[in-house]
């Protein structure tokens, strides 16, 4: 089961964001190759990634010392069920609002 309250703290920072990313683009990468993507040190990136992993959002894959890392795909339909039922919400709220906006000052449409 994904947490989805995890999943979305996880992905709310835009380092983590741009790894998940680039992981759903490239698939499986190792965590060097991770590391070269952005400016902050190699450390640094291991614990974005902990993070992410720990959420369920990626997983690992050991192969001797190398790291490998790659998008959980349960999380990604976690996320993409969890936006598709609360679809209906968005678009009716979106319509109140256009609604609100088209009324005048005077309250005539």
């Amino acid at each position: 089961m994904i947490d989805m309250t995890r999943t979305f703290a996880a992905l709310s920072d835009p380092t983590r964001l741009s790894l998940v990313e680039y992981l759903m683009r490239q698939g499986e990468q190792p965590a060097g190759a991770l590391s070269e993507l952005t400016d902050i040190s190699a450390p640094a990136v291991s614990r974005h990634l902990k993070v992410l992993r720990e959420a369920g959002v990626i997983g690992q894959r050991v192969a001797g010392t190398h790291r490998y890392y790659s998008v959980n795909p349960e999380a990604m339909r976690a996320i993409a069920s969890w936006t598709m039922d609360h679809k209906a919400f968005w678009a009716g709220s979106l319509e109140r609002l256009d609604g609100l906006l088209a009324i005048d000052p005077e309250g005539e449409e």
